[in-house]
């Protein structure tokens, strides 16, 4: 029997990307490969995270119960979790739903975009500043559709100035929705703005955690 390790889902609204500001129901994954400098959800990824095992049917239940029709599975790396592929073909059969895939932009995501296009990636490129570039897996930035989003979660000038390089080199910003967001606490939005504004980023959006901003930045379950 398939079964996923769940850390918590949640009702909440969507705090960034392209349903910024819509409810959606959360489901967490436990664990994650990569180690981020600014990561928000690192207990998430601890070896002794207390997390339950659910099956497909449990997930969809949790779903189905929310009344949302926004589906955002996330983590840790979602897409570690052994047999993602068959929860998510399960999923999309309920034609209501819209799946989104948070994912760090370490696993290849081209086994899973040919399920649906209601299946959409929004895929992390880990600048310097994460200390995790390296883990990267470049094939992706090819392969990315226009349901899908490319985010740059970006603490410094240097982080830009290589969110930039990185989306002229796989010309993302024609493929798909690009975002800048910054790391909590390390710079300032304003900041983003100018950079965007001298180098005519036209088409990419500056992203700001809502979520952050509604409650407490440390606040599980929102």
């Amino acid at each position: 029997m398939e079964r996923y390790q769940v850390a918590e889902s949640f009702l909440s609204i969507n705090g960034e990307g392209k349903r910024a500001g819509q409810l959606a129901i959360f489901i967490r994954f436990a664990g994650c490969n990569l180690n981020c400098t600014y990561c928000d959800t690192a207990w998430a990824n601890q070896p002794d995270v207390s997390f339950t095992w659910m099956t497909k049917e449990e997930i969809y239940q949790v779903i189905r119960d929310s009344g949302a029709v926004n589906v955002t599975l996330t983590g840790g790396e979602p897409l570690l979790q052994k047999h993602i592929y068959e929860l998510l073909s399960y999923l999309v059969q309920d034609h209501k739903l819209a799946i989104e895939i948070e994912t760090n932009g370490s696993v290849d995501i081209m086994p899973y975009i040919g399920i649906s296009d209601r299946i959409s990636m929004t895929l992390d490129y880990k600048l310097p500043g994460s200390g995790m570039e390296s883990g990267m897996f470049l094939p992706n930035y090819e392969k990315v559709r226009a349901v899908d989003t490319v985010k740059f979660v970006s603490g410094s000038r240097n982080d830009l100035e290589r969110a930039k390089e990185i989306m002229d080199e796989y010309g993302l910003i024609s493929k798909c929705s690009c975002y800048l967001s910054p790391v909590f606490g390390s710079i300032e939005p304003d900041e983003i703005v100018t950079f965007m504004k001298e180098n005519q980023l036209n088409g990419v959006n500056l992203q700001i955690q809502m979520h952050k901003v509604i409650w407490d930045p440390d606040r599980k379950g929102v």
